[in-house]
């Protein structure tokens, strides 16, 4: 099947994405001192970037890959949520951006000194629940318009109703991915799959003492949870998918991590595109592998191209 994935194919996949945006601010700089105010350096500031974070990064890696992505989040009635809005138009992101003036977009400012990040500022709060239930409204005009939904979640508030969204979803036959956080994984519940990392999981189900033991948990999870799969992101060991067929690892994709930022981001994208042609978890597992080795060797939240991905093809 992934011979037969042409772009033609990708662009007319289309995947709903729902979650918590951010954006992403990068100030980059020169490090010759230490300050004498304190023990900490004095970064002198160079050159400083914007970048569209977390569910938007994860629209954007659709989009890259040549697929169709639309984007339903909260954000602030504020600087941040408007430059968020302005980036995300022009990337080719279909946005419906809910606005809550009692909001303040998140912002994650990263200070970078001799290619090293030396400092991670964060502003955030919750959305009001007002603004939520619109979103609601909206999400059920829009699931029935896209092959594939995508819950992006960062625990940022804008998920509150993430369960009655997937079962909507589910019932009209929709594939529906979730990135999870945090430790309740029941508002996940009926999911088509679920893409935890080795820390997630672990923190979910305790430890595992081997592959075996692994394997007993992760589809005793899957099982509780009535999801069709479980896809466990595992860095350096690539990845496993527990499904009803049993399991189906694909080793990492060896070469040089410069930067693991957003590579969980593309690994969910790469798949729900995928998924969103018409291939199979079991397709599409080794190809979101094979984006997530690619992003991992860019700094910084970053996206895969179609001719990256498929350039030995």
């Amino acid at each position: 099947m992934t011979l037969q994935l042409t772009p033609e194919k990708i662009s007319s996949a289309r995947v709903l994405v729902v979650g918590d945006t951010m954006l992403d601010r990068y100030w980059y700089g020169a490090v010759d001192r230490i300050s004498p105010e304190a023990p900490v350096p004095v970064v002198r500031v160079t050159r400083t970037e914007e970048r569209i974070g977390a569910a938007a990064n994860v629209a954007y890696n659709i989009v890259t890959l040549g697929a169709q992505a639309s984007l339903l989040s909260v954000v602030g009635d504020d600087e941040a949520g408007h430059q968020l809005e302005s980036m995300v138009a022009q990337t080719g992101i279909t946005p419906y951006f809910g606005r809550d003036p009692q909001l303040k977009t998140t912002v994650k400012l990263r200070v970078i000194g001799r290619q090293q990040q030396l400092l991670r500022l964060d502003f955030e709060n919750t959305p009001e629940t007002e603004v939520l239930a619109s979103q609601s409204a909206i999400f059920e005009t829009l699931y029935a318009q896209h092959h594939a939904v995508l819950f992006s979640d960062y625990g940022k508030g804008g998920l509150a109703d993430i369960g009655a969204m997937i079962a909507q979803a589910r019932a009209a036959g929709k594939v529906v991915l979730v990135d999870p956080k945090g430790a309740d994984y029941a508002r996940y519940k009926n999911a088509s799959v679920l893409t935890p990392n080795r820390t997630e999981l672990e923190h979910l189900i305790g430890h595992w003492r081997d592959e075996a033991d692994l394997h007993v948990k992760a589809h005793n999870l899957r099982n509780t949870l009535g999801l069709q799969a479980l896809l466990l992101t595992r860095s350096e060991e690539g990845m496993t998918l527990f499904d009803a067929a049993g399991a189906l690892h694909v080793p990492a994709v060896a070469r040089e991590v410069f930067d693991v930022t957003g590579a969980g981001d593309t690994v969910i994208a790469t798949l729900a595109a995928m998924a969103a042609t018409g291939m199979s978890l079991r397709e599409a597992v080794p190809i979101a592998n094979r984006a997530g080795g690619i992003v991992v060797g860019k700094f910084g939240t970053a996206t895969v191209s179609y001719n990256e991905l498929f350039a030995d093809r």
